[in-house]
């Protein structure tokens, strides 16, 4: 019987350790759990700690209340949510309006429709609707500055106005070289 005794003690004695070392390693995987996702949650190091604090006191009822507690989101959930509102506030405002009127407009119209303003020009060489404040064409690559007008030579005037005419006789006054 002592020696049932003495087996049986040792038995428990076994179970008792693993039961303690299963309680530990319980015990330090919830801390680490608890630290691990705090760091995730928030960056401020004394909510950091004190949730550690808490969670190494407390033990299970220390993590049921750092789970009450704790911040929503993780901070990689918030950078994402804060990209995605950061990309439809950029949509909002790539849509065109009308500096006239100030209606929304689409990208492809020359003039507004409801005010007949402006909005873009279009390219001498391909055709292409672009900005008023390009300088040159994104898709042939032709510059679209205003060239100056040279003044209309005598031969040009002469074919703009019917020869003989009073306005082809002014045109030649207006034109003809100064040193007459």
């Amino acid at each position: 019987m002592e020696q049932l005794l003495e087996t049986l003690s040792s038995v428990v004695l076994i179970g008792a350790s693993f039961l303690g070392a299963f309680l530990a390693a319980l015990w330090l995987s919830l801390i680490i759990w608890t630290f691990h996702d705090i760091r995730a949650r928030s960056r401020d190091i004394f909510a950091q700690i004190l949730a550690t604090l808490v969670v190494a006191i407390l033990n299970l009822p220390g993590l049921l209340i750092y789970i009450m507690v704790r911040p929503r989101e993780t901070l990689a959930e918030a950078y994402d949510r804060s990209l995605e509102e950061e990309a439809l506030l950029q949509s909002l405002e790539e849509q065109e309006t009308c500096p006239g009127c100030g209606q929304r407009t689409d990208q492809h119209w020359i003039m507004c429709p409801y005010c007949h303003t402006k909005l873009k020009k279009s390219c001498h060489h391909c055709g292409q609707a672009i900005d008023l404040r390009w300088t040159v064409c994104p898709y042939c690559g032709t510059s679209v500055r205003p060239t100056s007008t040279p003044s209309p030579t005598l031969e040009q005037t002469s074919k703009t106005y019917p020869p003989g005419s009073a306005l082809a006789q002014a045109a030649q006054h207006d034109v003809a070289p100064t040193g007459e």
